[in-house]
């Protein structure tokens, strides 16, 4: 286990924005998806983003994107614009992209990996099975993004990065998938299950959609019993009836 991210992050999170990345439909059963990230700011001035959205490119065509990484075949943007963008997102709470510290990728799946190039001071946290990986997963057959050269703070189990943070493995979307747990203030306990559960629909499906269905059963069930051990508010990764209710930036929780 790595202790506090290499010592990098030294404060406590102190405020929990819920980016908004943009919406996307599923083809599959026509369900609308927010894409979120994260940025989280600790009592010492710290900023930690987590994940980055799709591909900047999507933000000024995304038919054509779309249609260079086959995404079409599994579904639709229906918003995003320079806005979604995370520097469009980090402008909403007062900060540019300079300004994060450390920069956490729960999986390389295009919507959450598409900006990873776009903070170079930075430090990249992410799991040892995903950092194996020769290149990010991307999306289907396309592997047109390389793993920019940075500073990977790798970690091969569940791991407090800082005082009341900390990154859990809960393979089984993909092998590398990352969940995040933090304590706020006065919100509490929260959980960041990213796609371990896109949806809570997904508990009943048995995560057919999964590289491991098995493992992202037992993972899901691990971080729902930490919900109910610690209070926590659990945020889902791609949750349709959620989505609409969470706070969005500049809006937060703390």
């Amino acid at each position: 286990m790595m202790a506090a991210a290499d010592g990098h992050i030294k404060g406590r999170p102190w405020r929990l924005w819920v980016l908004d990345y943009g919406l996307f439909r599923v083809h599959a059963d026509g369900r609308v998806i927010g894409i979120p990230g994260f940025a989280i700011r600790t009592d010492a001035g710290e900023t930690i983003l987590v994940d980055t959205g799709f591909p900047p490119d999507y933000a000024s065509d995304a038919a054509s994107a779309s249609a260079r990484d086959g995404l079409g075949s599994f579904g639709e943007i229906l918003s995003l614009g320079a806005g979604h963008l995370p520097a469009g997102q980090l402008a909403l709470i007062g900060l540019s992209p300079g300004d994060v510290d450390l920069v956490i990728l729960t999986h390389s799946h295009i919507d959450h990996v598409g900006g990873l190039v776009g903070f170079p001071q930075a430090p990249i946290l992410l799991s040892a099975a995903e950092r194996a990986l020769p290149a990010p997963l991307y999306f289907g057959e396309a592997r047109l993004m390389a793993w920019p050269a940075r500073n990977y703070l790798v970690i091969e189990g569940d791991t407090e990065i800082a005082p009341g943070l900390r990154v859990l493995c809960v393979p089984g979307h993909v092998p590398g998938q990352l969940a995040l747990w933090l304590d706020l203030p006065k919100t509490g306990a929260v959980i960041l299950t990213s796609d371990a559960i896109s949806r809570p629909a997904e508990l009943g499906e048995g995560f057919a959609g999964a590289a491991d269905p098995q493992a992202a059963a037992a993972g899901a069930a691990r971080l729902l019993a930490l919900a109910a051990r610690t209070g926590a508010m659990v945020i889902y990764g791609h949750c349709p009836e959620q989505w609409p209710r969470l706070r969005k930036a500049p809006a937060f929780y703390g």
